[in-house]
C-alpha cells in the first residue's frame, strides 16, 4: 500500500545521506565533498543556476551504485537508492520543479556544505527524525555479514519508511556502509 510521498522530504533525506557518506565524511562512496564547498564552487562554474542540483545527482547516482554493491536488489526489497519504479519516477518528473525553483534550496545546500558530525544529529537537525523514529532505529541492527541493515515491520511506503531507510544508514560504519533495507507490501 502507498500513501502520499513528500517528495522534498525524500529530497532532503537523500542529500543529508549522500553527503554524509562522502569521502570528507563517512567514506562509502568515493566523492569528495562534491555536496561540500570545493564541489559547490566547481559546480557553479558550468551550472551558475542549477549547480546545487548537478552536484545532488551526481552523488546520488555514485551511492546508488555503491549500494547495490553492497546490497544486491531483492525481490520486494527496498533500499533509499532504489525505491519502486513509480516514486523513482515521480522523484525524477520533481526535478523540473525544485530547478525552477532552486532559489528556495539555496539555504538547505549551503547548511548541508557544512559537515553536522553523525547522521542521526544531521536528520535531526533537519527536522526530519522525530522521537518515534529515533526509538525505530535504535533497534535496528546490522546483518551478520555486517552489508545491510534489515528494517521490520514494514507495510507501506510512505515518508516514515524513507526516514527510516535514511536513518538506518546510521548503523553504517566510517567506509563501511551498511544498507538499510525494507520488505513492503506494495
Amino acid at each position: 500500500m502507498r500513501h502520499k510521498i513528500d517528495l522534498d522530504r525524500l529530497l532532503k533525506l537523500r542529500l543529508i545521506v549522500a553527503r554524509h557518506g562522502e569521502m570528507d565524511g563517512a567514506r562509502w562512496w568515493n566523492t569528495n565533498g562534491v555536496l561540500g564547498p570545493k564541489g559547490s564552487l566547481l559546480m557553479s562554474r558550468g551550472f551558475p543556476k542549477t549547480h546545487h542540483f548537478a552536484q545532488a545527482r551526481l552523488v546520488f547516482e555514485v551511492a546508488r551504485t555503491r549500494s547495490a554493491e553492497r546490497f544486491a536488489a531483492v525481490s520486494g526489497c527496498i533500499t533509499l537508492w532504489n525505491l519502486p519504479a513509480d516514486v523513482e519516477d515521480e522523484f525524477n518528473s520533481q526535478w523540473a520543479e525544485w530547478l525552477d525553483n532552486g532559489d528556495s534550496w539555496v539555504e538547505f545546500f549551503d547548511e548541508l556544505k557544512v559537515q553536522a558530525g553523525d547522521l542521526l544529529t544531521a536528520l535531526r537537525a533537519r527536522d526530519l527524525l522525530d522521537l518515534d523514529h529515533d526509538a525505530q532505529v535504535s533497534r535496528m541492527r546490522r546483518s551478520a555479514e555486517g552489508r545491510s541493515v534489515p528494517i521490520s515491520s514494514m507495510r507501506r511506503i510512505d515518508d516514515d519508511t524513507f526516514t527510516l531507510l535514511a536513518a538506518g544508514f546510521s548503523r553504517g560504519e566510517v567506509g563501511k556502509p551498511a544498507i538499510p533495507y525494507a520488505r513492503v507490501d506494495g
